[in-house]
């Protein structure tokens, strides 16, 4: 197999698997409603049909075979012919596996083709109609010899739409038709409303309006006629395409507007012929005349101007389309953007001291397209989180069929971006906190319903931004954590003392302590106490924090709170001694200057009236020296409450390139990476949630002594 082709099957692969998620989402909208899901059965019909053809032209044989059946049943179920029941939907899910196992791990070819005999075997039995239909019914894969198109061209469409009077009464909204075709490409809409009645002859039953629409995409026709498939035949329906995707440039070549509404029988020849003569404009002289409505004109004119528009760009080769780039790729861009970032500040240093005010100058302008390249590169680094969340529905669905409950699951803030990295590492600590949602949380049906609840449980997952980080709740409204349970298994396995005296928020984060769990019958879904000690330490590997809140019967919510990148962030430069430190940015409240040292022995500071707490860093590293007179406190905001960082020296503001620490440092709390400054010192950056927790708990240790 050649590189190119490799290269080839491997977005045919990327491309696959994007629309087996779409697929999947698509099954569930038709689980959850059977008789009303239209739009689910075209969109699951399209899913596999697009599957089916591109497997073919990539030598995946034995997927094309298997999914023309498929697809086979899903065109009976558009064609109204048979029901998609729960089943189908099944039998619908299982396909989905199979597929992704077919070009995941193409060489296992007769073990998946065994496993496809007996769905199908299945799939026959359950549709006996399937076999009539594949005798009447072409094959869509390539003909040997047909060349490949890896992308469609953009094609221009005029479709005039005039639904039946009656089409509300059928529980069809034709908004929404034409909603899911502007979804296929760039759509102008021209709504007809010459046809509606005064106001006290309307009927509200009656639909009254007819639609003109211009679209250009690079679907093909069939992709237009599925979204008007269940109303075609009570319908008013003309498709035609206006432009090939091949015409020659010279948009002057297209029809003129008397010829274009000629040919939508708008006017006859003879008509167009008579005023052809007037001195208006030809479009003023058909109004005038009563020969045609403004909104015919109008579609016209759009027509023109989608024609015109992609010819011109058929021209300039502008394709506008997303581009796939391997991941090793991205990575060396940002380590790039990350040195050149690190150099540009060592420019801006020499340039200050040296005062050549020409170098100052090129310096600012080389800082200037700093900033904006790292933030493009970062920019390209983010992702949705919503294609993370899309993969849990199926978790849920089916462990909540094993364990014999009923769940749904709700999710908010798809849209929600987050660093590809960080995306790539949250998969398994979200799977293990799903889990024991469904396992721990949520109660069986009949407990919940004798306890006032809702028979079907709810697990919620949703994204936020807040500052430079992005809050991931898992919440279900289930049983709740028991802390007296939690305690006692805690004193168990000697994890704390006996007569320790800890808060609500203590006790319920002993879950996360590895090996903790308070089933004692383990079964393969949970029991062992690896679940939540596995989200711990993924958690402090991307310098995040867990937070947890329950309510014994009424559920649990456990966040997540993750930095937007691991790569480059704005932090805050320090210095203590000849030691440099950086703060992020996004904590930082402000900074003021420390005047008296501590009151009463204690470290605590007033500010405008408030107390704040604060640490002494000079102490916390252990660093000598004699600090100076006047120092300075970085108030930095920890959740609901502000701490402080004493210093020596704030420097100023910081563009951070994060690098990891080596293992030797591994095991260090409170120092999250190092970075190099532009003089080539390295600096550490400071975890600042961790930094005061080891704090807290070195205070509470010292009283527990006394």
């Amino acid at each position: 197999m050649s590189e190119e082709f490799e290269k080839l099957v491997e977005t045919f692969r990327e491309e696959t698997y994007e629309l087996l998620s779409e697929l999947e989402s698509s099954l569930f909208e038709l689980e959850k409603d059977p008789h009303n899901s239209g739009e689910a059965v075209s969109s699951i019909f399209r899913a596999f049909h697009s599957i089916k053809g591109a497997g073919g032209m990539f030598g995946f044989d034995e997927v094309s075979r298997f999914t023309h059946e498929i697809e086979t049943v899903y065109d009976l179920v558009r064609a109204g012919k048979v029901l998609a029941d729960k089943s189908l939907v099944d039998l619908s899910f299982a396909a989905s596996d199979l597929i992704r196992e077919m070009i995941t791990s193409p060489k296992e070819v007769a073990e998946q083709k065994k496993k496809a005999d007996e769905l199908l075997v299945s799939l026959r039995q359950l549709f006996p109609e399937i076999t009539e239909a594949k005798k009447a019914k072409k094959s869509a894969l390539p003909k040997e010899g047909e060349p490949v198109m890896l992308a469609a061209k953009l094609k221009a469409y005029r479709i005039r739409f005039r639904p039946s009077a009656d089409i509300f009464a059928t529980g069809t909204n034709p908004s929404l038709l034409l909603r899911e075709l502007c979804g296929l490409g760039q759509c102008s809409v021209i709504a007809h409303s010459d046809a509606i009645p005064d106001l006290d002859e309307i009927d509200p039953e009656l639909c009254y309006t007819s639609w003109d629409v211009i679209l250009t995409t690079g679907r093909d026709l069939d992709a237009i006629r599925d979204i008007f498939i269940f109303v075609e035949d009570t319908s008013e329906l003309s498709i035609e395409m206006i432009d090939d995707g091949e015409s020659a440039v010279d948009s002057a070549d297209y029809k003129k507007l008397g010829e274009i509404l000629v040919e939508k029988r708008d006017i006859t020849p003879e008509d167009l012929q008579r005023v052809l003569g007037g001195r208006k404009r030809l479009g003023e002289m058909l109004i005038d005349e009563g020969l045609v409505q403004p909104e015919s004109i109008q579609a016209a004119l759009l027509e023109q101007e989608h024609v015109r528009l992609i010819r011109e760009g058929r021209l300039k080769k502008e394709v506008i389309s997303n581009i796939r780039v391997s991941s090793e790729k991205l990575d060396k861009l940002v380590n790039l953007v990350g040195e050149l970032v690190t150099v540009q500040a060592r420019l801006s240093r020499n340039a200050l001291y040296t005062g050549d005010s020409e170098l100052a100058s090129i310096a600012e302008e080389v800082e200037r397209l700093t900033a904006e390249l790292r933030d493009n590169t970062m920019n390209i680094r983010m992702l949705p989180i919503g294609t993370t969340f899309s993969r849990f529905r199926r978790l849920v669905r089916d462990l909540s069929k094993d364990l014999g409950k009923e769940v749904e699951m709700v999710t908010e803030g798809g849209d929600t971006e987050l660093d590809k990295t960080v995306i790539e590492r949250l998969g398994d600590p979200l799977v293990h906190l799903i889990r024991n949602c469904i396992d721990h949380g949520i109660e069986p049906p009949e407990e919940r319903i004798s306890a006032g609840k809702p028979r079907k449980g709810t697990v919620r997952l949703s994204a936020t931004h807040s500052g430079a980080n992005v809050l991931i709740e898992i919440e279900d409204d289930g049983a709740g954590l028991d802390a007296g349970a939690i305690r006692a298994k805690a004193v168990k396995k000697g994890l704390v003392d006996p007569d320790a005296e800890l808060g609500g928020g203590e006790i319920l984060s002993l879950i996360l302590a590895p090996g903790f769990s308070t089933t004692e019958n383990v079964t393969n879904i949970s029991g062992r106490g690896v679940g939540l000690d596995v989200v711990k330490r993924a958690a402090d590997s991307l310098r995040g924090e867990i937070s947890i809140r329950s309510e014994q019967g009424k559920g649990t919510s456990i966040t997540l709170s993750l930095p937007l990148t691991l790569a480059i962030i704005e932090g805050l430069l320090i210095r203590i001694e000849d030691e440099h430190f950086v703060l992020p940015l996004s904590a930082v409240e402000e900074c003021v200057e420390l005047i008296g040292g501590d009151r009463h022995g204690r470290h605590i500071a007033n500010v405008r009236g408030h107390i704040i707490p604060y640490i002494r860093l000079r102490e916390q590293f252990t660093i000598s020296g004699t600090p100076p007179e006047i120092e300075q406190i970085v108030i930095v905001k920890n959740e609901t409450t502000k701490v402080g960082f004493v210093v020596d020296t704030v420097i100023g503001e910081n563009q951070t390139v994060i690098k990891t620490l080596g293992r030797v440092y591994k095991g260090v709390e409170g120092i999250s990476g190092a970075t190099i400054l532009g003089d080539g010192t390295v600096a550490l950056i400071l975890d600042v949630s961790k930094l005061i927790r080891i704090v807290e708990e070195g205070e509470v240790s010292e009283q527990a002594s006394r």
